[in-house]
């Protein structure tokens, strides 16, 4: 594997990459490593292509300073982990190589309702900060596949528009892939690494909800009465709940009842301690 810390020295290695035949699979992280971000690296490397990874803690897209200062970091076995996954190429620019300018400098993308539900109401501004350093990544990388994990769906849906926005729709193939889960359900995340050994014992209660939430939404029951039942249980567990929500899986628009005849998704966003932790299940 081959890192890169400069945007013009990624540029050109891969341009000669892309001018020898070979497709570019790009998998963008954060960092801290965890095997749902493998998951996404062994996938491109399945669907035949040269795989780039991104490690980039970014700035502007925590609304919470104190979050950005406590995010953890891996490097070292996060390098291991890409090396034994087969990862060609890393990138690991710098937060100056990233904003030369400084981040108000860089584009800005609007995304209507998506930066108003849900995430969008909690996090103010956190999808403004994931569309500027996404918009700039695939520039960078001019990738012809691009792998997420479905655990942040409402992000996968944000740079799906933001790919529309930039013309590149057509372009770039756009994977959302499963999310990984622990073996008690809690979906896999770089977060988890803060939790304490109570914490994380309680954790999976969330992926308890979102399964109860699944079972009544085949049985038609009244979504106001489940809504309340894992608000309470997660609150007895000691989470601080944000949301427990159902919504149209294509819009994210929140429904007030399940509806068989629409694709929806269930999506819940709680802290425990100062941990915040999100998950989401298609319900059909």
């Amino acid at each position: 594997m081959i890192i890169f810390k400069t945007i013009p020295e990624l540029r050109h290695y891969l341009s000669s990459r892309k001018e020898a035949g070979l497709s570019v699979g790009f998998v963008p992280t954060m960092g801290a490593l965890h095997k749902g971000h493998i998951s996404l690296i062994h996938k491109s490397k399945e669907d035949g292509c040269f795989t780039v990874c991104s490690i980039f803690v970014n700035p502007a897209q925590f609304n919470d300073p104190s979050d950005f200062e406590k995010y953890p970091s891996t490097l070292p076995e996060d390098i291991s982990l890409l090396e034994s996954a087969g990862c060609d190429v890393l990138f690991l620019p710098s937060k100056e190589e990233m904003y030369p300018q400084g981040m108000e400098a860089a584009p800005s993308y609007h995304f209507g309702r998506l930066e108003e539900v849900l995430e969008g109401a909690m996090r103010p501004g956190h999808f403004a900060g994931v569309g500027k350093v996404m918009s700039l990544l695939l520039r960078i990388v001019e990738p012809d596949a691009l792998y997420m994990g479905s655990k942040d769906y409402q992000q996968c849906l944000v740079v799906q528009d933001l790919c529309r926005q930039m013309g590149l729709k057509d372009r770039i193939r756009f994977i959302a892939c499963p999310t990984s889960r622990e073996p008690d359900g809690l979906a896999m995340s770089s977060r988890n690494l803060r939790l304490s050994e109570s914490q994380r014992a309680r954790a999976g209660i969330i992926y308890q909800c979102l399964v109860s939430l699944q079972s009544k939404f085949d049985s038609g029951a009244d979504f106001g009465i489940v809504q309340k039942e894992c608000l309470e249980l997660l609150q007895a567990k000691g989470f601080e709940t944000e949301y427990v929500s159902i919504a149209d899986a294509a819009t994210l628009e929140p429904m007030t009842q399940f509806d068989p005849n629409r694709k929806t998704v269930a999506l819940i966003a709680a802290k425990i301690g100062a941990i915040r932790l999100i998950d989401n299940l298609n319900l059909n």
